[in-house]
């Protein structure tokens, strides 16, 4: 068949997203033998066969020209050239083809051409398999992308600067990394300046981003889903304090700001956005879906969890009943036994295995396969697991490790099976609860599949205003000699942890949130000197999600004086989590597409895998071996921000103001 290419002014382009899912990306050299500029001006996705059908539009010629073409495809791909009046209608409920057009369907197989002859196509509505409601761009909950393609929001601001250049692609920048090198001689400290020279890239197309929740139908994942559904559509609920709307109060990314510079002419302080510094995924396009050991669906289960309010699930049960957790697995001897009532929904067999780690494996690559996905970010926000035992030759090294998956040894928790199925797959994996599911072993697993790692335990409520007000005290010179937390709560989390074995896991996490910041102060505390610090957590089901915290903290101040603070604090606990998941997903996702290389070296590389910049949102937060552990909240950030900074060039923000103070 050939066609004047003057008379061509759209095109439906329709392909199997299982079989060919690249194909998008290769568009505009598929369609270079037509002649025509094309671009891609809508998308309507089709779960039900797994085909995917695009708009194109070009601009036609003002003459008459030579004959050009149908391209040719491949056999899974269908190719519609028509007139643009033919297409009655592109939106959100699928496109509509007048019924008086005649479209000349050209499908290619080898070498040969087959017309076939259509009178009208119509193409409903169809909602994939998981997440239905992942897919709108448009707030309409309808599971259709109408969009082709999200790039990540402009970030609103440009270096000029010689050592940043922006592409297309990528934000190139020469970093000067300047620190300060402290040596001992004798009883002499001689501190230098040294500097060393970085060159940082970062992709700037984010892409298409799921998140897969292990533990979805829990508090966490049911009230992190409703929160993204009522974001993205934007919704407004009445409660009894009057009517609230969607917003992402809580997250450091959506709802901070960060100090850019001065204003240039009033010496102002210029603040904007924490997520307008580099390119980022919004969490409103973040696919979801995930694995539970419970098989309700997140309607119900979004119910059993009563976090939100009821005006508020009624606006979001039909997208929330649509979507049901994946079964999980369970091995009884790591959580607590009362959770066994639960566990309905389940992958036979209760000890670590190859088959549970492939099937994990295959559940991620059918997401990712299914939702047209570029990357995914696996999280932990199941149950807190008790404490694996090292042991030499079972976890200490990736090959034991593995060994030990195969073996079926007792001492691998279900946290570290997802690890390991997600490091083999490259996608992310990060440990929102206080277990040890990074074991050495799975740590080397990760650094050798130079795959992205990171935990453990949301710092949510009690313990950031631990690590805020220790690194505060201290700092002001106040030596805190005692400090006790005692918290209840009454939801799935606090009942749980009524474990001992499970509590282990959490007393640890919690305990050791202020160890760095006394170590700091030599002045203070004596080498091995270190306040006491007791926890207690106590499971008190009327409470439900609404954990009360309360702390005491005991301080020796100036000639044998003593200050006493008590705080009392109450976290909706679920409702402080859900903004950190965001959060870890959207800066660990940032990282992927983060490379560096020293000056002088030709090869970009990526971050190491233990991501350690990810501390903010986390009690116990992982580094990679020998590195220190920084548990102090502004130390935290300051890291996340400077590193941004330094991906468009930028030197740290230090707050001197010399500007304000030498005259």
């Amino acid at each position: 068949m050939r066609i004047r290419k003057s008379s061509i002014r759209s095109w439906l382009y329709t392909h199997r997203a299982d079989q060919h899912n690249d194909a998008v990306k290769g568009l505009p050299d598929a369609f270079l033998g037509l002649g025509v500029p094309l671009t891609l001006s809508a998308q309507v996705r089709l779960g039900a066969r797994g085909y995917r059908y695009f708009v194109l539009s070009g601009s036609s010629s003002s003459t008459p020209t030579a004959n050009c073409p149908a391209p040719r495809l491949r056999k899974s791909e269908h190719f519609y050239p028509a007139a643009p009046e033919t297409f009655t209608s592109v939106s959100a409920s699928g496109i509509t083809f007048g019924r008086s057009k005649l479209i000349q369907r050209t499908l290619c197989s080898g070498r040969r051409l087959y017309p076939y002859k259509l009178d009208c196509l119509s193409f409903r509505t169809l909602h994939t398999i998981m997440a239905p409601h992942a897919n709108d761009s448009e707030g309409l909950a309808t599971g259709i992308n109408v969009a082709a393609s999200r790039e990540a929001a402009a970030s609103g601001f440009t270096v000029e600067a010689s050592n940043v250049n922006y592409s297309e692609e990528d934000i190139l920048s020469k970093y000067h990394y300047r620190t300060t090198k402290v040596k001992r001689t004798g009883g002499r400290v001689v501190a230098s300046p040294h500097e060393a020279l970085f060159d940082f890239k970062t992709k700037r197309h984010v892409g298409k981003v799921g998140m897969m929740l292990v533990g979805l139908g829990g508090n966490n994942g049911t009230t992190v889903t409703a929160g993204i559904i009522a974001n993205r559509r934007k919704l407004t609920w009445e409660t009894r304090e009057g009517p609230r709307a969607a917003n992402y109060y809580g997250s450091v990314v959506m709802s901070s700001t960060v100090k850019l510079g001065t204003d240039a002419e009033t010496g102002a302080d210029v603040n904007i956005p924490l997520q307008g510094m580099l390119p980022m995924v919004h969490p409103n396009d973040l696919v979801i879906g995930g694995w539970d050991i419970s098989g309700m669906d997140l309607a119900a289960a979004m119910d059993r969890a009563a976090v939100l309010e009821p005006t508020l699930k009624q606006l979001v049960k039909k997208e929330m009943a649509a979507i049901k957790p994946l079964p999980s697995v369970y091995y009884p001897d790591f959580i607590a036994a009362n959770q066994g009532d639960r566990a309905d929904n389940v992958i036979p067999g209760s000890k670590a295995c190859e088959e549970h780690v492939e099937h994990i494996r295959k559940d991620i690559r059918d997401f990712k396969s299914a939702n047209g996905l570029d990357k995914v970010i696996i999280m932990w926000t199941a149950n807190t697991e008790r404490y694996a035992e090292i042991i030499p030759g079972v976890n200490d090294t990736a090959e034991n490790l593995m060994n030990a998956i195969k073996t079926g040894h007792e001492e691998v928790s279900p946290s570290t099976v997802f690890a390991v199925a997600s490091i083999l797959e490259n996608a992310p994996f990060i440990n929102g609860s206080p277990q040890n599911t990074f074991v050495p072993g799975a740590i080397e697993f990760a650094e050798q599949h130079n795959a992205f790692i990171g935990g453990d335990d949301f710092k949510s409520g009690q313990t950031k205003m631990k690590s805020a007000l220790v690194d505060f005290l201290i700092n002001a010179g106040i030596k805190l000699t005692s400090i006790a937390s005692y918290n209840h709560l009454g939801n799935n989390d606090g009942k749980n942890l009524s474990s001992q074995k499970q509590f282990r896991s959490k007393e640890i996490s919690k305990s050791n949130v202020v160890d760095d910041m006394v170590a700091a102060n030599n002045v203070l505390y004596a080498k091995d000197e270190h306040p006491d610090h007791t926890v207690v957590i106590k499971y008190m089901p009327a409470v439900g999600d609404n954990k009360r915290a309360l702390d005491e903290y005991y301080a020796e101040i100036f000639m044998g004086g003593h200050q006493t603070i008590s705080i009392f604090n109450v976290c909706e606990d679920s409702l402080l989590a859900s903004p950190l998941i965001i959060d870890l997903v959207l800066i660990a996702e940032l990282f992927t597409r983060i490379q560096w290389r020293r000056d002088g070296e030709s090869e970009f590389k990526n971050f190491h895998s233990v991501l350690s910049v990810l501390s903010y949102m986390l009690k116990a937060p992982l580094t990679p071996p020998g590195a220190p552990v920084i548990n102090a909240l502004a130390k935290q950030r300051s890291a996340l921000i400077n590193i941004m900074r330094a991906c468009v060039g930028l030197e740290p923000e230090n707050d001197m103001t010399l500007e304000h103070k030498l005259y």
